[in-house]
């Protein structure tokens, strides 16, 4: 059995061979380790400090596209070239690599095709109290909508099965970790998660520029991703508003046309007719949302048997592939 560890970086010269210092040589139920960086367009000498270091694989990027699509091109570059699990860890050091282990044993066992490492959140002393109470919100409504029991989503100390991994999309450009449960939940993968350790700061998050941002784009991330997968869930609920709404409306304009002074409330016809009108509409959308959502998942599938066989004809031409995205290749350690 065979694991790569990836990792992505931007300008990680500083920190990177920390990191890779810390990540295990050898786990009990693993034949092969090795090493994976997506460098995400740095500008720094991190490639040279990553070949320095011995890591086996390089997935380059001319210009810094973002963690999702870095996290995207590892997990491909990694299935080419034969890994059974992926763990994908920071180059900040932040998680713990002999924690390594607890991540890759549930997917050994065959329990499980995702583990996510769940951080002492509350622990973690550089984390803000904010930080604190936000994360533990964002998690909570990620399990709501995954219907998964993830407490530590934005976690980005994970390990994916050779199946689980050829079965990932990520269509936002901010982040993998959020949109990932929420795609594994809704698909009914083997998702689970195992308490880690973290280490000391070495620099501050380049994720957010600040706790506003951090929210925002956490928010719409999430809510755009439960769209993707529950659309009618979505729009039928919000639909249902405006017609609860337009009907109270209604209710109170035909209390006083009984009364015989239903001229003056003219207003509040019009109102409760528009807002029905909306709500209606609203779960019209939901319908053709769902439509879609069937549309995705049959395409997921149609992506999935294309990336089987297309990494199937990999290794049996050679074993491994020098795989191209704008540039990865296979490190050269001499």
């Amino acid at each position: 059995m065979k694991l790569i560890i990836q990792i992505p970086c931007y300008n990680e010269a500083n920190t990177l061979e920390i990191a890779l210092n810390d990540l295990p040589k050898q786990i009990d139920g693993i034949d092969t380790i090795e090493y994976l960086i997506i460098n995400d367009g740095s500008r720094d000498n991190t490639v040279e400090v990553a070949k320095r270091w011995g890591v086996h694989y390089v997935v380059n990027f001319k210009n810094n596209k973002g963690l999702a699509k870095g996290f995207l091109a590892g997990l491909d570059a990694a299935v080419r070239n034969g890994a059974d699990i992926i763990v994908n860890t920071d180059a900040d050091n932040q998680y713990s690599g002999e924690d390594i282990e607890k991540l890759v044993r549930p997917i050994i066992e065959g329990k499980s095709d995702i583990v996510i490492g769940e951080r002492p959140i509350d622990q973690t002393e550089h984390f803000s109290p904010l930080k604190k109470k936000l994360q533990h919100f964002g998690s909570w409504v990620v399990r709501r909508a995954s219907k998964t029991n993830i407490p530590d989503a934005p976690s980005g100390f994970r390990a994916f099965s050779r199946e689980a991994a050829m079965r990932m999309n990520v269509v936002n450009e901010y982040t993998y970790t959020l949109e990932t449960i929420v795609q594994a939940g809704r698909n009914k993968m083997a998702i689970t998660s195992v308490p880690i350790n973290t280490n000391p700061e070495l620099r501050k998050s380049r994720l957010f520029n600040s706790m506003f941002g951090y929210v925002k784009k956490s928010m719409l991330t999430i809510v755009r991703a439960f769209i993707m997968y529950r659309p009618l869930k979505f729009f039928t609920m919000a639909g249902a508003v405006s017609i609860f709404i337009g009907a109270g409306i209604g209710v109170r304009f035909t209390y006083f046309w009984l009364r015989g002074t239903g001229n003056g409330h003219i207003q509040s016809l019009i109102l409760a007719s528009m807002m029905i009108v909306v709500g209606v509409q609203t779960i019209v959308v939901g319908l053709q949302g769902d439509i879609i959502a069937a549309n995705r998942k049959l395409l997921e599938d149609i992506q999935y048997r294309v990336k089987r066989l297309d990494y199937e004809m990999t290794e049996k031409s050679d074993g491994h592939t020098d795989v191209v995205k704008d540039d990865v290749n296979k490190a050269d350690n001499k």
